[in-house]
């Protein structure tokens, strides 16, 4: 009994009831905390569209490297950009330039330019390709020349000619028994210019005479 009087009685919980009107409450207050939130960050969380310029960049990014991200350019595909794109005109804008300043806009220990210094190399070579026009308007053209473009592909399937690989694979000069293997126009044979095929259409194998016994006994009457 001593024990018993000894322990501390529990704390009664002094929390009040919630009304039936609290959960209602609750859900409109985390609505419009979400609202809140997504009003400032959600700008940039929102993935926005990409301008024609961007994509022209990413396509040109990921040409010849199935592992790029297009985030990020390498100096090959720069130069391929500026080329395929015709920034470089031979005259104000050269391969040269175009590696100097793809070298000056780089970091230091970085091998590729991101979608921003690519903005700024634009800039650059801008300045050097239209001379007779202002800042804005010279970069305005050099955006036109590269928005909505994608890497050129050709000569691919483009065959060389060699005097070396027409004199093999020249018919009328094959001699012994790979001339049998091809007719006058250089067509195949197939089995019958590789093996002996002998006549069995006669009752004597290989008779040279077969079909013109009918017209030997119509020529006789």
């Amino acid at each position: 009994m001593a024990e018993s009087k000894g322990k501390p009685a529990k704390a009664a919980n002094r929390t009040p009831p919630k009304s039936p009107g609290d959960p209602a409450r609750e859900k409109t207050a985390k609505r419009l905390s979400l609202e809140s939130e997504g009003g400032g960050e959600g700008g940039a969380a929102a993935p926005s569209e990409l301008s024609a310029l961007e994509e022209a960049f990413r396509r040109f990014a990921v040409h010849g490297d199935t592992r790029a991200s297009g985030r990020e350019m390498h100096g090959k595909n720069w130069s391929k950009l500026c080329k395929d794109c015709h920034v470089i005109d031979g005259k104000n804008v050269t391969v040269t330039d175009v590696d100097i300043v793809f070298s000056k806009i780089k970091g230091k220990s970085c091998r590729t330019i991101t979608f921003e210094q690519f903005q700024e190399a634009l800039e650059e070579l801008a300045r050097k390709r239209f001379k007779d026009k202002s800042s804005e308007d010279a970069v305005r053209e050099v955006h036109r020349l590269i928005e909505g473009r994608s890497p050129v592909i050709s000569g691919v399937t483009k065959t060389v000619s060699s005097p070396t690989v027409s004199r093999l694979t020249d018919t009328t000069r094959f001699t012994g028994s790979h001339k049998e293997r091809f007719d006058l126009s250089g067509k195949g044979k197939g089995k019958a210019g590789r093996v002996d095929l002998v006549d069995q259409s006669g009752y004597v194998p290989g008779y040279k005479h077969a079909g013109t016994y009918d017209q030997k006994v119509q020529g006789g009457k």
